[in-house]
């Protein structure tokens, strides 16, 4: 990926999509956000598109993703942020419309966008992929669907880049851990979440910031990089390293001063 060419953020208008899409703007890269209820980021460069963008359609995804290059040009760098949060249920009570929806839009979406545009990014034999999948996906939990969608990701990111890989395309997934965004501070806000709970088992005892995920999208997506295919890369405060050590008694507290 060059600053010549377009990044399209899937996703853009909100949550790690959004500060994404700003930092890459603010790089000086030519970044069009789409979204399924398109609003516009204050402050940035980058271009919303108009209409709402369905992930999980195909013929939407085909149509817009033709329609977006028309009008600017070729993508050479995609992240597929665009996604929905698992409802937390035990198995017994997980309904299906939410287990459709949920792996139509995190793993179907993805897959779908990554097609569309990744083809064409392999005739041009230059362009570099960045999916958005999760610690859920490398660990369990009571988000069934969420889990499976997101271990999904992090699967065809390793196929993609195995298939797309001699025509120069790049393709890699981040897994963000609990991360501060707008949903995230909601279910905190309404008592569904425990901010406690959730940054104790991280070796660094916090959350996530979204910035945080955006600077190592950045990174996958530019040439320092550029030898890096079909790896997740965990931002996570260290929640995966720091899990199990509850079995050992919990993390050794921080120094006092």
């Amino acid at each position: 990926m060059s600053a010549e060419g377009t990044i399209l953020v899937t996703g853009g208008s909100r949550g790690i999509g959004a500060a994404t899409a700003t930092l890459l703007a603010d790089q000086g890269h030519r970044v069009v956000i789409v979204d399924i209820a398109p609003e516009p980021l204050v402050g940035t460069a980058a271009v919303l598109w108009p209409a709402p963008f369905d992930v999980a359609s195909e013929s939407a995804v085909v149509a817009g993703i033709a329609d977006i290059e028309t009008a600017h040009g070729p993508i050479s760098g995609l992240v597929n942020a665009a996604g929905v949060f698992g409802k937390m249920h035990t198995i017994e009570r997980v309904r299906m419309e939410q287990w459709d929806r949920e792996v139509n839009i995190d793993l179907r979406g993805t897959f779908l966008v990554a097609r569309s545009v990744g083809i064409a990014m392999a005739k041009r034999r230059h362009g570099a992929i960045v999916n958005v999948a999760s610690v859920a996906g490398m660990t369990s939990g009571p988000i069934h669907a969420y889990t499976a969608a997101k271990a999904g990701v992090i699967q065809i990111t390793q196929t993609l880049a195995a298939e797309w890989g001699r025509t120069g395309v790049r393709v890699n997934a981040v897994s963000p851990g609990f991360t501060r965004t707008a949903a995230l501070e909601a279910g905190i806000a309404s008592g569904a979440l425990n901010k406690d709970l959730l940054a104790r088992p991280t070796a660094l005892n916090r959350l996530v910031e979204p910035i945080e995920v955006a600077q190592a999208i950045a990174w996958l997506l530019s040439p320092q990089s550029s030898g890096v295919t079909g790896i997740n890369l965990p931002v996570d405060a260290g929640y995966i390293a720091g899990t199990t050590w509850a079995a050992y008694g919990g993390l050794p507290e921080a120094p006092r001063s």
